[in-house]
């Protein structure tokens, strides 16, 4: 039996055992468990823990971070900037100074360690405990959670923070087990970084993770080959060293900034501005774009008019001055139009935004090059490389599949969770996914999960997220408390209704018409459908705090 790191005491079958040296007694038993420790998990550890609960975290990786424990990869960087993407507590952000307006991903986890200590979690966490089931007691009114090599934990309620990113996907080309280079996916990056300089190296891929990994590929590597399927419509990220403490604003202002970021579309500070793309001028428009283009950030995405996601020409309007100044970067002919196309490739934004570096200079660098997988898609892989339907063999020493995720609900899938009936989340969903509120399901009581499906999300800055409905969750868990109940559950009713509603507000905007992870797109087999609520953070909010003061309606406590 494994377990973790960092002293735990856990409740365990009525037995007391010492496990790599921790006492790990089950006399008394949980009130919440929380999995995955990024940050909707390592929020709601804080917060259940200062409301008095016998509460434990368990993750698996083998400290602190979701996402960015695992994501190590050349030019691992989060594309939200700081002060926003940051815990509100004055506690932690009064005396942590960050070194860049969008931290990499080691100073995310310098950041983790820090909260930790502050907030004294490593007692009641336990790390390298993979969840690998979860059942419902109906009788106890409890969940049974096992682990793999691990503990078996019970838990009056099972809070999941899996994340949106949480199951790898990788294609099934044929011959990637004959490959006699190194594969591998960016989240499995390996910790003892490997020898880059002069490799032939092929990412695939130009997500987020590709965008930020070609940057840093092509300082380095002998030869770079990107093999792109969809352009990145990536926007200038505007990065900031800060010295001497010096931060993007003066902490006496970041009170005020936490407070109003639940009134942003996005979760952020800024917001679309209240008039159309027609109200006004052309020379006023390419103005107002080039002055949220000068900002970076997401601004130009989520600041702009308010009809930019939601009407075709406006969208298109976007689109073209996005196009025009990425083609201007780019040297190639050709390349320009690969990376930014004359005609739109899809609806600006209805694909996931990502923030660049000088992105699209490497390609005018003699040692990158590009393979448009749209003319030209991967057949196959060899033993030197990767052969596509053109007949070329292209050799690399290392190749990067930078492919994504079963994205937002891969994660809650993987686990087999069984609620009241045997029918496990999995089966449950594999027609459509169905929340109430993007964070319970009917059938499966006491169960919470955030930035999962049918909630902001992907849409929304993560903590900002992770806040919101993590103080909802531990509303919820102190209402049972004080009316002494034993199970909240989803009403089926409300679930339907909360499914027609996103269906409704997807449907008034332009993202069903865009192939994206957004709609389930890049999973074989997934059903299509939006996974993102499109209300915006503060409708989202409203609902909630509606919800809560109706005595949780939609909810059926008992």
């Amino acid at each position: 039996m494994t377990a973790a790191v960092h002293g735990v005491n856990h409740a365990i079958n009525g037995v007391t055992e010492k496990v790599n040296g921790i006492h790990i007694s089950n006399e008394q038993e949980l009130d919440a468990l929380v999995v995955g420790a990024g940050f909707g998990g390592v929020w709601q550890l804080k917060r259940l823990r200062d409301e008095g609960y016998n509460v434990k975290l368990v993750e698996s990786g083998t400290d602190y971070g979701g996402v960015w424990y695992w994501n190590r990869y050349p030019g691992a960087r989060v594309d939200s900037a700081i002060p926003h993407y940051e815990f509100s507590d004055p506690l932690l952000y009064k005396e942590w100074s960050w070194k860049q307006r969008f931290p990499d991903s080691s100073e995310l986890r310098a950041y983790f360690t820090y909260a930790a200590k502050k907030w004294d979690l490593r007692k009641d966490t336990l790390f390298n405990t993979y969840v690998e089931s979860a059942t419902w007691d109906e009788q106890e009114s409890k969940w049974t959670v096992k682990t793999k090599d691990g503990p078996t934990l019970k838990a009056k309620f099972l809070l999941l923070n899996t994340g949106f990113a949480a199951k790898r996907y990788t294609p099934d080309w044929p011959g990637i087990e004959s490959f006699k280079g190194t594969w591998v996916h960016p989240s499995f990056w390996p910790h003892d970084e490997p020898d880059l300089m002069g490799k032939k190296v092929a990412v695939i891929g130009t997500g987020s993770t590709g965008v930020q990994l070609a940057t840093d590929l092509a300082k380095v590597a002998g030869h770079l080959t990107v093999f792109q399927r969809t352009p990145n419509l990536a926007l200038p990220m505007r990065q900031v060293d800060y010295t001497n403490g010096d931060q993007e604003i003066p902490r006496p202002e970041y009170q005020s900034l936490f407070d109003h970021r639940k009134d942003s579309f996005s979760g952020f500070s800024f917001n679309f501005v209240p008039k159309s793309t027609w109200d006004d001028t052309p020379e006023q428009r390419q103005e107002f774009y080039q002055s949220l283009w000068d900002k970076g950030d997401f601004q130009y995405w989520l600041a702009t008019y308010y009809d930019m996601l939601f009407t075709p020409e406006a969208n298109k309007e976007a689109y073209n001055f996005w196009r025009d100044k990425t083609r201007a970067r780019v040297k190639n002919d050709k390349l320009k139009d690969i990376l930014a196309p004359m005609e739109q490739p899809h609806a600006f934004g209805c694909k996931r935004i990502s923030l660049e570096n000088k992105y699209f200079e490497i390609f005018n660098q003699p040692n990158v090059s590009l393979v448009d997988m749209k003319t030209n898609p991967i057949e196959s892989v060899t033993e030197t490389g990767i052969r596509t339907c053109d007949g070329t063999v292209h050799e690399f020493d290392i190749v990067i599949c930078a492919t994504g995720y079963d994205a937002i609900t891969g994660g809650l899938t993987s686990i087999d969770i069984r609620g009241t009936t045997d029918q496990t989340l999995k089966e449950t969903w594999k027609d459509g996914t169905a929340t109430n509120l993007g964070m319970s399901v009917s059938g499966f009581p006491n169960m919470f999960f955030t930035y999962g499906p049918q909630a902001p999300t992907a849409l929304c800055n993560g903590p900002t997220c992770a806040e919101i409905q993590g103080d909802w969750i531990v509303d919820v868990v102190n209402h049972m408390k004080v009316k002494d109940l034993k199970k909240v559950e989803v009403e089926i009713e409300s679930q339907k209704a909360w499914a027609e509603n996103i269906w409704k507000l997807a449907n008034m905007s332009l993202l069903p018409s865009t192939k994206s992870w957004y709609m389930g797109d890049n999973i074989p087999g997934k059903p299509r459908e939006p996974l993102i609520y499109l209300g915006g953070v503060p409708t989202y909010y409203k609902t909630l705090e509606d919800c809560a003061k109706e005595g949780y309606s939609g909810f059926k406590l008992s």
